[in-house]
């Protein structure tokens, strides 16, 4: 008999997952800080802990890490992954393209996303020329693209939205990062998320443009993970258990800085330095399942610049039961 394939395996569980509560789970997550709770899920298999103390057996979870939301969707849609990580701009895009069949299964962070940029020149949005380009996950889709076209829509009418689109390129954030302190390409500006933001302004060289929080008048939450009504309603136990765990990483993150930073820098073989990592959790970035309600802030633009049809009346309707 010709031996399957680990993906094959994978592909097959997914199919089946419209039968049962799964026994193996494919979890999506990004780079940094930001997915510091999913990072604490894979090494502490707290997903796996969880579900064997409630009953479910032995449960595996495969972990991938992708560089924006859109690719993040496509892995959903076409089946490759159960849940998925990114931020709003994603998520809501894609909670409107399904009529809502995906949903969000619960809030990760609230953490600002900053514009920063080496050129001394730009100081606000205002201040943009063709000369610039700036650095985001994925074009027009990722949280960052929409952020940069709220900001513009807030300087110079929701008319002229889209008015510095142009300027932006697609690179994982670990690229823009270098890509703006080194001043070795083109790119000039990132809008990332920590601990690039904090990595990138200990530059002498980099400032901030601008922060999503400045722009929304207040913290917001900033990524989430999602799902298809589908996975939701097939596996109930499953869906609580992850909330429970993630709820579980939140606690670990307060309570055991030290170990936690540790955990990162290992985790994700990077070479930041524990006080950085450090600052940042202690200064810009809470973790939690719990969504703030003025997410409806990025889907009501979104609907009035008609990227989306369908405009949700409060946050509710984003999300599953599991943190409501």
């Amino acid at each position: 008999m010709k031996r399957i394939s680990k993906l094959t395996s994978i592909l097959l569980l997914l199919a089946s997952s419209a039968f049962a509560e799964v026994k193996e789970l494919v979890i999506s997550k990004q780079y940094g800080i930001s997915y510091l709770p999913l990072i604490i899920l894979e090494e502490q298999k707290l997903i796996e802990k969880h579900a064997k103390k409630q009953g479910l057996g032995d449960v595996k979870v495969n972990w991938a890490t992708f560089g924006g939301g859109s690719v993040a969707n496509d892995a959903l849609l076409s089946g490759n992954a159960h849940l998925v990580a990114g931020g709003n701009g994603p998520f809501l895009r894609l909670w409107d393209k399904t009529n809502g069949k995906v949903k969000a299964l619960s809030a990760i962070n609230e953490s600002p996303i900053v514009f920063v940029s080496n050129n001394p020149d730009v100081k606000t949005v205002k201040d943009l020329t063709s000369k610039d380009k700036i650095a985001v996950p994925s074009v027009k889709v990722s949280v960052q693209s929409l952020l940069l076209q709220m900001a513009v829509a807030k300087e110079f009418g929701i008319k002229e939205y889209d008015k510095f689109d142009n300027l932006t390129v697609s690179l994982k954030h670990p690229d823009a990062y270098l890509a703006v302190t080194t001043g070795s390409t083109e790119v000039n500006g990132h809008i990332g998320l920590e601990p690039f933001s904090t990595l990138e302004l200990e530059n002498p060289n980099v400032h901030q443009v601008f922060n999503s929080f400045d722009v929304l008048g207040g913290a917001h939450t900033t990524n989430l993970i999602w799902t298809s009504e589908d996975f939701y309603k097939n596996n109930p136990k499953l869906s609580k258990i992850i909330v429970e765990a993630l709820n579980e990483a939140n606690k670990f993150i307060k309570e055991n800085q030290d170990e936690v930073v540790k955990l990162y820098l290992s985790s994700t073989k990077s070479k930041e330095s524990p006080e950085i990592i450090a600052k940042v959790l202690k200064n810009t970035t809470v973790y939690d399942t719990k969504p703030k309600a003025n997410i409806t802030q990025f889907s009501d633009f979104l609907y009035d610049i008609g990227a989306i049809k369908q405009k949700p009346k409060d946050w509710k309707e984003l999300f599953f039961d599991a943190v409501k």
